[in-house]
């Protein structure tokens, strides 16, 4: 599976290394937001139920794609 990603990665002209890197950078910066999203209701991460963590998964994604919302929730913004 993992071939032919890469195999289907270099057919659509995209270096599967940076591709790799953006994701998994991405996912980074999403995870530290669920926690810090945690962390300002006063509550740790780990101790929340699932739905309570995919609810703030979809917080975070949804301030990463709303510069609006990112600046009032406290994230950090790209200059």
């Amino acid at each position: 599976m993992l071939f032919a990603a890469v195999n289907l990665s270099r057919f659509l002209k995209i270096d599967p290394e940076i591709a790799l890197k953006k994701a998994n950078a991405k996912f980074l910066r999403r995870f530290r937001g669920m926690e810090r999203l945690a962390r300002k209701s006063g509550r740790e991460f780990k101790d929340l139920p699932r739905e309570e963590m995919e609810a703030l998964w979809d917080a975070t994604k949804q301030a990463e794609e709303n510069p609006r919302f990112r600046e009032l929730d406290g994230a950090q913004t790209k200059p």
